[in-house]
């Protein structure tokens, strides 16, 4: 959401791991002593796009990692191998599941558990039931509604639980993750606004800001989002937060995108981070009737996909019958039923509203026209 108005992540392990020892000869002699094998190769220092795994402990913290079975108590006979069991519920074989996509929740948690119930992916409980099936968040999981952080823990639960049934829940950075990071981290550090002094304290309380989520936010919270990919490529489908050519500043590659965007946040520079943030609130790229195809075209034509599917403007916004979140006082907001598609079938718009009366959009791609 743009800033002043109602606007509305990476060091992976290294993957060379030890080889298993080989089981002694059916005769084998005296056992000898094991080896200590070589410490493992030191992680880069950048996150990459495609892992999220959680900083590698320095020295003093690994544990050497030797034979648990010492030679002479090894089988000496092949073994029957065990299926994962993280793994075992997705049939051999079987292709990926249906894509889902979520628009923006704005820390209203009732009704994502609602929408995502009512597309199967969740059972009553609110853990999930979905089998292989795959979930992507558009991003804008805080403020405005009342639990944001709830919203979080949920996508993170879901992340887990998907991967273990051979699916998956993933999420994209939305500007409100860049606005709640940018405001716990900097807090009232004047930055260069381009209109005036500013900071990230008071423009997260302008855009809806909740006290409660910041009293809940936590160290993990915070590591998760600053590791959210900017935008990903499925099944044809572009998918980003915003309805924004400003992506084509941060790369010419979805991975070149995501490195720029999580880079930005590992530096911590709180003028570099309000740079982001702003790009990231601009929107209707894509709604007008010549240029907007033009516009969606370029970030296809750079970055892939046959159709750009987004979040960040509400419906409403992009049909012109609605100019802010408070128009809707007098009950006169429109009512959204679905996903919005325009700009020549090339793009779909994802946020239904549900901070202004609309509706939390959890829908299954491809999308008819």
């Amino acid at each position: 959401m743009p800033y002043g108005a109602v606007p509305h992540g990476r060091v992976p392990r290294d993957p060379a791991q030890p080889a298993p020892p080989q089981a002694p000869a059916a005769h084998p002699g005296p056992p000898a002593a094991p080896e200590r094998p070589a410490a493992p190769a030191q992680p880069p220092a950048e996150y990459t796009p495609t892992e999220r795994s959680l900083p590698v402990m320095g020295p003093g913290h690994t544990l050497p990692d030797t034979p648990l079975v010492p030679p002479q108590d090894r089988p000496t006979v092949e073994l029957t191998p065990v299926p994962d069991p993280e793994r075992s519920q997705a049939p051999e074989g079987e292709g990926p599941g249906p894509l889902y996509v979520v628009g923006d929740v704005h820390g209203y948690l009732d009704e994502l558990r609602e929408a995502l119930a009512a597309q199967g992916l969740i059972d009553a409980k609110g853990n999930w039931s979905a089998g292989n099936a795959r979930l992507w968040f558009l991003g804008d999981f805080t403020d405005r509604g009342p639990d944001g952080i709830g919203v979080i823990d949920l996508v993170m639960q879901l992340s887990a639980e998907a991967a273990a049934a051979g699916g998956y829940c993933k999420a994209l950075m939305g500007n409100h993750e860049l606005l709640l990071i940018g405001a716990k981290r900097f807090g009232d550090t004047p930055v260069n606004s381009g209109a005036g002094t500013a900071s990230f304290q008071a423009a997260w309380l302008l855009n809806g800001g909740q006290r409660t989520d910041m009293e809940r936010l936590e160290d993990h919270h915070l590591q998760w989002m600053s590791r959210l990919d900017a935008m990903a490529e499925q099944d044809g489908h572009l998918l980003v937060h915003s309805d924004t050519t400003a992506y084509l500043e941060y790369g010419d590659s979805i991975e070149a995108v995501n490195d720029t965007v999580t880079e930005t946040l590992q530096r911590s520079d709180a003028d570099e981070c309000w740079d982001l943030f702003r790009k990231f609130t601009k929107r209707f790229a894509f709604r007008d009737e010549d240029a907007g195809p033009l516009a969606v075209r370029e970030l296809l034509d750079t970055y892939g996909g046959q159709r750009i599917v987004h979040g960040h403007s509400p419906i409403p916004y992009l049909l012109g019958e609605v100019g802010s979140e408070d128009d809707d006082e007098d009950g006169s907001t429109p009512i959204v039923e679905g996903p919005h598609i325009y700009a020549d079938n090339l793009a779909v718009a994802m946020d239904g509203g549900v901070t202004m009366a609309g509706k939390l959009l959890v829908v299954q791609l491809p999308l008819e026209v």
